[in-house]
């Protein structure tokens, strides 16, 4: 699509600030034109008082955890040339999260190529540190992050990824490893060390997103823009794999697709109200019939504008349901408050979460997290 030079500017500075409310702090070291290295640092800290979660299995537990620790190290070739490598605790070693090579040619037109995020709903591409209410909320619904891929839902593969219609039409489409999915299955060496005998083909997938009203240039989302925008975007994503399910004695096909949707509208003076809604439907070609089924997330929050000492204040409530071939349905609800100091920069939510699985009691928890980037 042919776009004029004048919706290229006012595109490229969209995205300069979309990435200035996506991306953490850091610093920057500039050492010619179009060359520079940067580097941050992320991490959250949580508190959680969980029922039953006692050693003894009857009484409270009371826990401070790490939940979260990364490096973010960005580098800049010349203008089309970039990089960047990110690293996670794991709770037992540093991994590596992110390395890939970006080479953005245009707006419209980009190639990132090595260990990433493949394309999939808003709630993975916004991820755990930019998701409405903080922490990675969806988890029940969109399976994703944690499920499947080598470490957060990341896998080793080749995306090309746009925005086009003065940036409001985004695309990505990619072709990746695949890895396993799915609770129970296993990596392709596992399943040839196990003599589970299959093809070696690639996992594709993709996302296409409109957005109504704001732009949303650039490749990972955000899940809430804390007031910052007015949205109102759909998207669609899928994914597919053949003989992508592997499990002792059995192989099948993978595939999954999901619908998710975004409201935020902002009133002068007041604040920002935000809705989001999710679909998700997972097909292992009943291999795994306890991750086959279908998902629905839904979430509320409304951020004031008045500062109330250093930040504002941001109460929320979600809904997540995860309905399996199986039958025995998961069910969670949380609802909270979040106190945004400095965007997704500095924050400290406070969350009461009840969730349920068919044929159990409902366990109940509390927890308050901080969020730091730096």
């Amino acid at each position: 699509m042919h776009v004029k030079q004048g919706s290229k500017k006012l595109l490229l500075a969209a995205a300069v600030a979309a990435s200035s409310l996506n991306a953490h702090a850091g610093a920057t070291i500039n050492f010619g034109e179009d060359k520079s290295v940067s580097v941050g640092l992320g991490m959250r800290y949580s508190f959680t008082s969980a029922e039953d979660a006692a050693p003894n299995g009857k009484d409270r537990s009371s826990d401070f955890n790490l939940d979260s620790a990364r490096l973010y190290f960005g580098a800049s070739l010349n203008k089309y040339i970039k990089g960047m490598f990110n690293t996670e605790w794991d709770g037992d070693q540093i991994r590596v999260l992110d390395a890939a090579g970006q080479f953005a040619i245009s707006p419209e037109f980009n190639i990132w190529a090595g260990r990433l995020l493949s394309p999939s709903d808003r709630a993975n591409m916004a991820g755990a540190y930019y998701s409405m209410g903080g922490g990675y909320w969806p988890g029940v619904a969109s399976r994703y992050g944690y499920n499947g891929g080598i470490f957060r839902g990341r896998d080793d593969g080749a995306v090309v990824w746009g925005n086009v219609a003065d940036g409001k039409l985004g695309y990505s489409i990619g072709a990746f490893e695949g890895r396993t999915f799915g609770i129970g299955s296993l990596t392709q060496s596992q399943a040839k060390n196990a003599g589970v005998k299959s093809t070696d083909s690639l996992m594709y997938a993709a996302r296409l997103q409109y957005d109504f009203w704001d732009a949303e240039p650039g490749y990972y989302g955000t899940g809430n823009y804390l007031g910052a925008k007015d949205i109102l975007a759909i998207g669609v994503a899928g994914r597919y794999q053949k003989k992508g399910v592997l499990v002792v004695g059995d192989k099948g096909d993978y595939a999954s697709y999901n619908v998710d949707f975004l409201m935020e509208k902002r009133f002068k003076g007041s604040g920002a109200v935000a809705f989001e809604a999710a679909y998700y439907d997972y097909d292992t070609d009943d291999v795994i019939e306890s991750e086959q089924g279908k998902a629905y997330s839904a979430g509320l929050s409304y951020i004031f504008e008045q500062n109330v000492g250093w930040g504002r204040v941001q109460p929320f409530l979600h809904w997540q349901r995860f309905n399996p071939d199986t039958n025995i349905d998961t069910k969670q609800y949380d609802a909270g408050v979040n106190y945004v100091i400095d965007g997704y920069n500095a924050q400290i939510s406070a969350m009461y979460s009840n969730t349920k699985v068919e044929g159990t009691r409902s366990l109940d928890k509390f927890v308050v997290a901080v969020q730091l980037q730096f």
